[in-house]
């Protein structure tokens, strides 16, 4: 049988994966030396809370210990799909293909590097199941996946260009757009899912959203996508892009989620993502 892992860049929990019928391996935020995992031992209230005391947080991978033990575990049930966050912005699918180099069943263990993160990595996950539940292939499965991860848009709009700096998600020149005044930046993920790149700088939220929607028109996005709106104590401008999705794309599926922890600390507090993928 086959057995799906993925981590917590999906936004689920490990109790929510095992609902599922999936392995949620979390992605870990560090502060002060201490080591928490997404969801299990931090909330993003909480998070918020060390920032405001100035605390400085990282991200940091599952341990390679950690996957190799879930590997060794899950391969004597069968083959194993692991559906990672996006190679370069994490070490998560390196880490795992070094774990599954040094488990006991290599053979057995097949890494999917997502290229994406949050909301379409959550879609790629949710269509594994799906997948596996109605008799699919691991073949099958990791073609699907391919084909699909292909049709991502994602973009990032931060207010504090320190958090993705740190976490060397952007470059040093283009941290420098966070500098500017009453100017709004918007970041796109670069079309091989390694690092967030200048898109483009508007004056207002709004405008920032239309720059995006112009860019879904280019791409042939339609209401056949699924989107996904995700942010970091943001429900206003999340509802205001909602609002406008909604209009250009009535009968698609729009989903808003709270960021994690984990995303918290890459994109900063305020930050908001919209992305979109057909799945």
């Amino acid at each position: 049988m086959l057995q799906i892992v993925t981590d917590s860049s999906t936004l689920y929990s490990i109790r929510e994966g095992e609902e599922k019928g999936i392995t949620v391996c979390p992605l870990h935020v560090n502060i002060d030396g201490k080591s928490y995992r997404d969801f299990e031992d931090l909330t993003s209230t909480k998070l918020l809370k060390f920032i405001q005391e100035k605390k400085v947080p990282s991200t940091s991978q599952p341990s390679i210990g950690e996957k190799i033990d879930t590997y060794n575990r899950l391969s004597e049930e069968g083959e194993v799909l692991d559906i990672t966050m996006a190679q370069g912005l994490s070490g998560t699918y390196d880490n795992a293909l070094l774990a599954k180099s040094q488990c006991d069943h290599p053979e057995k263990i097949h890494i999917l590097n997502s290229k994406t993160l949050c909301g379409p990595h959550r879609s790629l996950v949710d269509r594994a199941i799906k997948m596996k539940e109605a008799g699919a292939s691991l073949e099958e499965i990791k073609t699907e996946l391919e084909k699909a991860r292909e049709t991502d848009i994602s973009f990032l709009i931060p207010f504090d260009f320190q958090f993705l700096l740190r976490g060397g998600r952007v470059r040093q020149i283009e941290a420098g757009l966070g500098g500017l005044l009453k100017l709004i930046p918007v970041m796109k993920r670069q079309e091989d899912g390694t690092v967030l790149v200048k898109f483009t700088v508007t004056r207002t939220f709004k405008k920032a959203l239309r720059s995006i929607l112009e860019e879904f028109d280019k791409r042939n996005v339609t209401d056949a996508y699924t989107f996904y709106i995700t942010h970091a104590f943001n429900d206003e401008l999340a509802f205001a892009a909602q609002k406008m999705l909604r209009e250009k794309y009535p009968e698609a599926k729009i989903v808003i989620y709270p960021l994690s922890p984990t995303f918290i600390t890459q994109g900063g507090p305020g930050c908001i993502a919209i992305q979109t993928i057909k799945i």
